[in-house]
């Protein structure tokens, strides 16, 4: 694993908790009322995990989890992502990675404490020059921390949370990421034993708890399906993100070799994910979310149907 700080991080301050409130900063009206300014950033809960995200294919894509304090990609760095401390990019796109910089700069000038990008390690050295670029546009580098990595090389983001990487196929150097829950249960064989006898097994050297890993989510990045379909982690992650990116009968070819999905892959992909919801992101800008819907219904079976949510499908507006 490779890391790296451009500067020495400055004396910490707690980052910002506005996540927990509606998107958007407040601003004061004459009437001394606070409105939220707009953000174009979609709110969804799925399963037990807040979303808020943004995927249009070759525009952006950036996707928080606020209780798991993990963005994956950056897109342009829209506020929503500044004040998440770890960010597993999945590859160098620029509509994935364009805010890199800003990502970094925005949290230095609210006074956050450095944040973390997490990145196949062949992009380390790249994402440095990047930022020393910037730093000699600016004056200064902003401080940061740049984590290289790989598949098989777990990265533990909390005492009971490890983001474990997984290549995935797509031009250049891309993962995806699952976002892991890690926890120590009691063997059932010791389910009986008194505390102080389960110190005295630990003190002679028993193992008397074993380790119990929840996938929680599991981004796949831009890729087409691969074996990383069949990791457990993977499959069985609780909210399981993945693209679609073409809908059109005439794009299977284009989708091929762009090294993105089809929407005529998406059963055989959904019959090897077991997650109970699945996000789509990616689709394009020409899609329309109703002919999304309309494919989806005409192709997948109900209990599929059923797991499926569209991340950039907004709620539906009441009211004048």
């Amino acid at each position: 694993m490779w890391s790296i700080y451009h500067n020495p991080p400055p004396t910490y301050r707690p980052p910002c908790l506005g996540l927990s409130l509606p998107p958007g900063l407040g601003k004061r009206t004459d009437s001394g009322d606070s409105e939220p300014m707009a953000s174009r950033m979609v709110h969804k809960t799925v399963g037990s995990l807040e979303l808020y995200g943004f995927s249009l294919a070759g525009e952006e894509t950036v996707i928080t989890v606020p209780a798991l304090n993990v963005a994956f990609d950056v897109g342009r760095a829209p506020r929503e992502v500044v004040t998440i401390d770890h960010v597993c990019l999945s590859h160098g796109h620029m509509d994935h990675a364009a805010g890199i910089a800003y990502y970094f700069s925005q949290r230095a000038f609210q006074g956050i404490s450095p944040g973390c990008v997490i990145v196949h390690h062949r992009l380390v050295q790249p994402l440095q020059e990047l930022l020393q670029v910037w730093g000699r546009i600016e004056g200064h580098v902003s401080p940061g921390r740049i984590v290289g990595t790989d598949e098989g090389q777990d990265i533990a983001i909390r005492r009971d949370l490890v983001v474990r990487p997984f290549r995935v196929s797509h031009g250049g150097h891309a993962l995806g990421f699952s976002v892991i829950e890690v926890r120590k249960k009691l063997k059932p064989e010791y389910a009986d034993c008194s505390g102080p006898q389960l110190v005295a097994l630990k003190r002679a050297g028993q193992t008397v708890e074993y380790r119990l890993e929840l996938p929680r989510v599991a981004y796949c990045g831009d890729s087409v399906s691969g074996r990383f379909l069949d990791y457990d982690h993977v499959r069985n992650a609780e909210v399981a993100i993945i693209e679609c990116t073409f809908f059109d009968d005439d794009h299977v070819e284009r989708a091929r070799k762009g090294l993105h999905v089809h929407v005529r892959e998406l059963p055989a992909i959904l019959e090897r994910l077991r997650s109970p919801h699945v996000v789509i992101a990616h689709i394009t800008r020409r899609t329309f979310l109703r002919d999304v819907r309309q494919t989806l219904k005409k192709l997948l079976s109900k209990a599929d149907l059923e797991r499926i949510t569209l991340l950039m499908e907004r709620p539906r507006r009441t009211g004048p």
